[in-house]
């Protein structure tokens, strides 16, 4: 079934409750009083709120309310923030330089707006030993706290011990920072042309151009051979 108001023609009552284009009430009319003023305003009749008694139709230009009704839903969905659960994987005897990578991650993870599944996996005798684990997740949830709280507390799992943090951040505000600091970035990158020929001497940007401050490297070869040696 088609989710689109009726208009015009396709309108099938006696009368309507009439709304011009600016908003005004002009009451209730006959529908083909209403589709007479639609054409002399050289407009679309549209039936806003099929549900009344009477109806209610409105005034306007349907084509150019439904542009900006998508372009309203684009921009909605587009600042639509979902919540992503990320996970990162630990063994409890981790090595510190690992341990380092992995909480880079997670404090990532957390900075954009998202929460972190953190599971300590287990082996052979370390089963014996969840209190590795748990102070291995106690650690990394205290190394985080300015970003992430912890959610869900540490809890056994069959031969794992699962955490789970969330963040601090909203996601909508993480995106907007995200944003904001693109926007910065391509700023600063359009104002990184520097002009060389700026604080130059009068005169010696001329020769600039016709390499005359060449490299040392880009000289001629024959000269550089030559120096040092006795004339003939």
């Amino acid at each position: 079934m088609s989710t689109e108001p009726r208009i015009n023609d396709r309108i099938r009552v006696p009368e309507v409750r009439l709304v011009g284009p600016n908003g005004e009430q002009v009451g209730i009319v006959r529908i083909e009083d209403a589709l007479r003023l639609a054409q002399e305003a050289d407009l679309d009749l549209v039936e806003v709120a099929p549900m009344a008694r009477p109806p209610v139709a409105k005034l306007m230009d349907f084509g150019k309310f439904k542009y900006e009704s998508a372009m309203k839903e684009r921009e909605s969905r587009r600042n639509q923030a979902h919540t992503v659960i990320k996970e990162m994987k630990l063994r409890p005897k981790i090595d510190p330089h690992d341990y380092d990578t992995k909480k880079g991650h997670v404090v990532r993870f957390l900075n954009a707006g998202d929460k972190v599944k953190i599971t300590i996996m287990f082996r052979g005798r370390e089963q014996s030993r969840p209190e590795l684990g748990y102070r291995l997740l106690q650690r990394l949830a205290e190394d985080v706290q300015e970003l992430g709280f912890v959610e869900s507390s540490p809890k056994q799992d069959g031969r794992n011990m699962i955490m789970v943090l969330g963040p601090h951040k909203k996601k909508t505000e993480a995106m907007a920072e995200a944003r904001e600091a693109k926007a910065r970035r391509a700023q600063g990158a359009a104002g990184s042309d520097v002009d060389l020929d700026a604080d130059l001497p009068d005169g010696l940007d001329d020769g600039l151009d016709d390499g005359a401050l060449a490299a040392p490297s880009e000289q001629p070869a024959a000269a550089t051979a030559g120096a040092g040696e006795p004339t003939q």
